[in-house]
């Protein structure tokens, strides 16, 4: 179908285009009949005024950047939403750009933020973006990160204390006589996951006797997660972990289903200890324990934190906001 423009309302009405234009959006300057003529034409072809160019002209484009590393993620999708509660009390809209995994996404995703001309980034990153974010930083367009840490110390943040997460979360399981740890992650070169694995490495360092596998996965999806249960559970007992810490909810959720299909009990066998503190976790098969973030906060904290700097109100300081996490006891733990 067709959309009708600017043009299709001039031919209607029997007017030029800069007569169509100064009716819609500037009617002082033509006469009340051209402005009535003019809206008659436009109404009865259903003309429907480009906003975004609109905006434009107007020297805005009234959206926000947003990446994410994995959109199939509740985690980033409850930061979205946050990032969105924020963005819309503030009249602007989020133009999300889902990476799934894959920095050569994540770099055009910042491209098009870019070419559309958006008046701010929150950027969670997949992979190294310094060059893409100097670009939109020399547009003018200010960036926010989220769940990451700038290490250049340029660019404001909000993040998650992911070396104290993933500590808890082995002490936890060491603190109820687990010595046999396993962590399980996607892609060691990701910060979080880095981070997540370092906290668990410093808590198995302090106690004497125990140990920790070390397990990658190229993907933190449920499926592999159930694939690479079956594989801890054809392993003899003693061979097999007898806690696991998963870099994310969806790994451990099919983890542990993983390992009940081949009789494998969670938690009696194997306790399994996941992150984000998904939705899913507290209704899952066997409720699983894992490690809060607040996504939906943070979101919200990071497009507030760009908004104050998109209005010059942001203050002298960075704002690095960071946030602690909270260990959740459920059943595939024993809680």
């Amino acid at each position: 179908m067709k959309r009708i423009g600017i043009r299709d309302v001039a031919e209607r009405a029997g007017v030029s285009i800069s007569t169509v234009s100064n009716a819609l959006n500037r009617p002082h300057l033509v006469s009340d009949r051209l402005v009535v003529r003019v809206r008659s034409a436009a109404d009865q072809l259903g003309y429907v005024p480009l906003q975004a160019a609109q905006q434009l002209r107007a020297g805005r484009s009234g959206l926000l950047g947003m990446t994410v590393i994995n959109i199939a993620n509740p985690f980033f999708a409850d930061m979205v939403a946050g990032a969105e509660d924020a963005a819309s009390a503030a009249g602007l809209r989020i133009l999300v750009g889902n990476s799934s995994d894959d920095i050569a996404k994540e770099r055009d995703h910042l491209e098009l933020f870019e070419r559309v001309q958006v008046e701010g980034a929150l950027v969670s990153p997949f992979g190294p973006l310094e060059p893409w974010l100097q670009r939109l930083r020399g547009r003018g367009i200010p960036v926010v990160l989220v769940d990451a840490v700038d290490d250049t110390g340029e660019l404001p943040s909000v993040s998650f204390d992911d070396v104290a997460g993933g500590r808890l979360a082995a002490e936890h399981l060491l603190a109820s006589g687990r010595r046999r740890l396993a962590f399980v992650g996607a892609r060691e070169e990701v910060r979080q996951v880095r981070e997540r694995l370092h906290g668990a490495e410093l808590a198995v360092a302090a106690h004497p006797g125990a140990t920790l596998e070390r397990i990658w996965t190229h993907r933190t999806t449920s499926e592999l997660g159930l694939a690479f249960g079956a594989q801890l559970a054809a392993r003899s007992p003693a061979d097999r972990p007898d806690g696991v810490v998963a870099s994310n909810d969806h790994l451990a959720i099919g983890l542990v289903h993983g390992l009940i299909s081949r009789g494998v009990r969670v938690p009696d066998d194997v306790a399994v200890v996941g992150y984000d503190d998904i939705e899913f976790a507290a209704i899952a098969g066997v409720p699983l324990t894992s490690v809060r973030q607040p996504a939906r906060e943070m979101g919200r904290t990071a497009a507030e934190m760009l908004l104050a700097r998109i209005a010059g109100t942001a203050g002298s300081g960075l704002g690095n906001v960071v946030y602690q996490p909270e260990l959740v006891v459920r059943a595939s733990t024993g809680g």
